[in-house]
C-alpha cells in the first residue's frame, strides 16, 4: 500500500512538472543584421536558397507587414528587447545613429528587457551574437537579464585597421570579395571577458549556431529564452568553408545560406529533444538592406529604399513565427512589430507587464494562436534621428519628412503637405495620393502630433 501511495505521489509530481513546462513555453529569437525584405527565397528571392526558412514559413506563419523600431542597428535592438520606442530610452540620436567602440553610453539599467521579464519565471536566458547596446561592462547582456553572453559587442565592421583598402571600393571591383579577418579587430566577449580578438568571422556564424544548440541542450528541462543576433549579412561579408562560393547570388548569398543552414540545425535540435511543440521561434532582421554596398548589400524586394530610411524598405522586415502544433500555418497580413515580442512572450509565459512605463508593444498571442484574426497593433511610428518622419495607421502611411538611405540619398525633405500612400495598394510607395485624401492626411497628422507630445525627454545615450 505504501509503495502504491509513493508511486501515486510520484506520478502526481511528474504531471505537475509537465503541466508547468507546458504553461511556460520556450522562446528563440533569430535576429539578422541588414537582411532585406527580399533576401529569402520564401519572400521572393530567385537565386538565394533558404530551404530551412522556407520550411519554417510553410509550417509556421510568414508575416508580411512586420516592422522594427528603427532603421539602424542600435535603436532597433533596443526596441526589440524593451518593447519600447528607442526614443523613450535615449537609444536614438541625431548626432550618432548607433553606438561606436568609443561610445560611453548604452541601454540604461532602468530599462527592462525580455530576458529580465522572463527571469521572474526562472527562465534560463542567453544572448548570443551581436549586442550593440553598449560595450562597457555596465551595459553588457549579463547586466540586462541574460545569464550568459557570447558574441561581438558592436558591428562587425568596427575596429577597422587603418591602411587596408576601403571595403566599398574593393567590393565594387570584385562582387565576391571577402575581407580578411585582420582588417577588423572586433572582439568576441564571453559574459564580460574578451576571449578572442580579432574575431574569426569566417567561422562566427556556425559558432553562433553551435552556442545556441548547446544552450538549448543544457537547458532542455526548464523554460529558456535564447536571443541569437547574427552579425551578418552586415558588411564585411564572411562565409564558412561549407558555404563559401556555393550560392548563385555570390558571397552575399553564401552568407544567407549559411544562416539558413544554422536555422535548420536549431530547429532539428528542438525536434530531436522533443521541445518543438513547446518552443516559439521568431526569425526577423534589425533593419533593411545596406544598399550603399551594391551586390554586397541585400534587397528590399518590392519595397522602397533600405537601411537608414523610414521608407518601407528600411523598417519592414521578413518575419517568420514557428511553433508546431500551436500556431496554424498561414501568411499573416496583419501588422506586427519587434516591440510586440516582449508583451507577447510575457503573456504566453504568464508574466505581468510593467505598469510604471510606456510599453509600445502589443500582445500578439491571440492572433498567433488563432483566437482572433485582427492584430492589436493598428499603427507604426517611423522615428529617425529623434524626429517622427512618418506614421502608418491601417493601410495609410503619411510621410512628414523623407530622406534616403545612408550615403545614397535622396536628401532630407520636410513636407508642408505630408505625402500619403496606401500600403495595401502600393507597398512600393510610388503613388502619392495625398491630394485625393486630405481627410486621411489630416487624421494621421493629428495622431502623429499627439504621439510626439507623449515622448518625454531622457538622457541621450548615443551622444555620450
Amino acid at each position: 500500500m505504501r509503495y502504491l501511495l509513493s508511486l501515486l505521489l510520484l506520478c502526481t509530481c511528474l504531471v505537475t512538472a509537465s503541466q508547468l513546462q507546458a504553461a511556460e513555453p520556450n522562446f528563440v529569437i533569430i535576429f539578422c543584421d541588414d537582411l532585406g525584405y527580399g533576401d529569402l527565397a520564401c519572400f521572393g528571392h530567385p537565386t538565394i536558397r533558404t530551404p530551412n526558412l522556407d520550411r519554417m514559413a510553410a509550417q509556421g506563419q510568414k508575416w508580411t507587414n512586420f516592422y522594427v523600431g528603427a532603421s539602424v542597428c542600435t535603436p532597433s535592438r533596443a526596441a526589440l528587447l524593451t518593447g519600447r520606442l528607442p526614443v523613450r530610452s535615449g537609444m536614438m540620436s541625431a548626432k550618432r545613429r548607433v553606438l561606436f567602440p568609443n561610445s560611453k553610453g548604452g541601454l540604461p539599467a532602468s530599462e527592462l528587457t525580455i530576458a529580465e521579464m522572463l527571469k521572474t519565471k526562472d527562465y534560463a536566458t542567453a544572448a548570443i551574437g551581436k549586442w550593440h547596446l553598449g560595450h562597457l561592462p555596465q551595459y553588457l547582456p549579463t547586466k540586462h537579464g541574460f545569464d550568459s553572453y557570447w558574441g561581438i559587442p558592436y558591428s562587425n565592421d568596427m575596429d577597422a585597421v587603418k591602411g587596408f583598402p576601403g571595403y566599398k571600393q574593393t567590393a565594387q571591383k570584385d562582387p565576391n570579395y571577402a575581407a580578411t579577418i585582420e582588417q577588423y579587430q572586433v572582439p568576441i566577449i564571453q559574459n564580460e571577458t574578451v576571449v578572442e580578438k580579432p574575431a574569426n568571422q569566417r567561422t562566427i556564424t556556425q559558432r553562433y549556431t553551435d552556442k545556441t544548440m548547446e544552450f538549448i541542450t543544457q537547458n532542455q528541462d526548464k523554460p529558456f529564452f535564447v536571443y541569437l543576433a547574427h552579425s551578418l549579412p552586415h558588411i564585411p561579408l564572411f562565409a564558412g568553408k561549407r558555404h563559401l562560393g556555393k550560392s548563385r547570388r555570390g558571397i552575399f548569398g553564401d552568407v544567407i545560406e549559411e544562416i539558413d543552414s544554422g536555422v535548420g540545425q536549431i530547429l532539428k535540435t528542438l525536434e530531436d529533444l522533443k521541445l518543438a511543440e513547446n518552443t516559439l521561434v521568431v526569425f526577423t532582421s534589425d533593419n533593411g538592406p545596406w544598399l550603399l554596398f551594391d551586390t554586397h548589400g541585400g534587397s528590399a524586394g518590392l519595397l522602397r529604399e533600405g537601411k537608414g530610411s523610414t521608407f518601407e524598405g528600411g523598417m519592414r522586415e521578413p518575419t517568420i513565427f514557428w511553433w508546431p502544433g500551436k500556431i496554424a500555418p498561414k501568411i499573416e497580413m496583419e501588422i506586427g512589430a519587434t516591440m510586440d515580442l516582449l508583451p507577447t512572450f510575457c503573456s504566453l509565459a504568464g508574466v505581468p507587464i510593467p505598469k510604471d512605463r510606456v510599453i509600445d508593444g502589443h500582445d500578439l498571442s491571440p492572433l498567433l494562436l488563432g483566437k482572433t484574426d485582427k492584430s492589436p497593433r493598428k499603427q507604426v511610428y517611423y522615428w529617425r534621428s529623434e524626429k517622427l518622419y512618418a506614421i502608418r495607421i491601417g493601410p495609410w502611411k503619411a510621410h512628414f519628412i523623407t530622406e534616403g538611405c545612408y550615403g545614397i540619398g535622396p536628401k532630407r525633405e520636410v513636407h508642408e503637405i505630408p505625402e500619403l500612400y496606401n500600403l495595401d495598394h502600393d507597398p512600393s510607395e510610388k503613388y502619392n495620393v495625398a491630394k485625393l485624401h486630405p481627410d486621411v492626411v489630416a487624421r494621421l497628422t493629428k495622431i502623429a502630433q499627439a504621439h510626439i507630445q507623449s515622448i518625454e525627454p531622457v538622457e541621450n545615450q548615443l551622444a555620450k
